[in-house]
């Protein structure tokens, strides 16, 4: 006789109840242990979807922390068409699985996930690479990302005072120079090359169509987050950039295929997980190729689901086997 399934439930968050719950320093936290879990192989990443659509950009990636009993994916994309709708590109939906059944847990929006853990991602890689002390940045970009990656970058660059930031229509945004409004000198800047030769630390967070500034605009010493290539063909940076400069990754293999890294395959590279401590030479140019990885969606989708469920957020519902 086949025995009676024990009751089941699965709790939905939509995208406002998720946002809430994403306080900065805790989806670092999260991050960084993803980071270090992968770099430690204690989690297991799983080959990455990425398929162009006639209407757009559609992607799953998943993974596993078996110690941690983590397991899940997100499936993402990018729908340009919906700017016309009035609704956003980008579009993700995370599902976390019980891996001793198979069984869903929770269905969360992936968007603010998304975003929230790609800038964290990128205040570690602040962290652990710019030169301390660093006041100048140049931003390329003014979405969801970009504000992201620079909300982020002003908490953990306590020295930042400058920010000037490019548009791929060579126009001032003037929506985005009001949401940083007393929060930083924000400037925009009509000259790519200009703005890059004047800063510390430079962020691309573009579609990544295609490079955004010349190879002898970068000084020494600078360092860069590259955000935008996370799909084969995509670049941000330009030729010869990555050989004069340190190159880390998120993850070795998958920055070689979707990154930046994949236009330099040969070169060595480091996983950020695995970054020593050693102190950063002055005159080092810095790269960090981020291509995002699964363990980080899970593990800030697992934080987000705790905090959830010890405040009764969310809709709890019966999901029978």
């Amino acid at each position: 006789m086949r025995a009676e399934a024990p009751a089941a439930r699965l709790r939905l968050l939509d995208g406002p109840t998720v946002a809430a719950l994403l306080e900065p320093a805790a989806v670092r936290a999260a991050v960084a242990e993803a980071f270090a879990l992968h770099s430690r192989g204690e989690g297991r990443t799983f080959p990455v979807v990425r398929e162009q659509l006639a209407e757009g950009v559609f992607g799953i990636k998943s993974g596993a922390v078996p110690a941690q009993a983590l397991l899940g994916y997100k499936s993402a994309g990018f729908w340009p068409a919906n700017r016309g709708r009035g609704g956003e590109p980008h579009q993700a939906t995370i599902v976390l699985h019980d891996p001793a059944t198979g069984r869903p847990l929770c269905v969360l929006d992936g968007n603010a996930i998304t975003s929230a853990r790609t800038a964290a991602a990128g205040a570690i890689g602040l962290q652990r690479l710019a030169r301390p002390g660093s006041r100048a940045l140049c931003l390329f970009g003014t979405g969801v990302q970009a504000r992201a990656h620079l909300a982020e970058a002003l908490r953990v660059l306590p020295a930042l005072e400058q920010v000037r930031y490019c548009t791929h229509r060579g126009q001032p945004d003037a929506a985005f120079e009001s949401a940083f409004a007393g929060r930083c000198a924000l400037q925009f800047a009509p000259d790519a090359d200009t703005a890059v030769a004047a800063s510390d630390v430079v962020i691309t967070a573009t579609p990544g169509a295609g490079v955004l500034f010349g190879l002898g605009a970068v000084r020494p010493g600078t360092h860069i987050n590259a955000v935008g290539a996370d799909t084969r063909g995509k670049r941000e940076l330009p030729e010869g950039l990555l050989a004069r400069a340190r190159l880390v990754v998120d993850d070795r293999s998958q920055a070689r295929q979707l990154g930046e890294a994949q236009w330099a395959p040969e070169l060595p590279c480091t996983e950020i997980g695995a970054l020593d401590d050693a102190a950063r030479a002055p005159e080092t140019i810095t790269v960090f190729d981020l291509t995002g990885l699964a363990l980080q969606d899970l593990a800030v989708a697992r934080m987000v689901l705790a905090s959830a469920e010890a405040q009764g957020l969310g809709l709890d519902i019966a999901w029978p086997w």
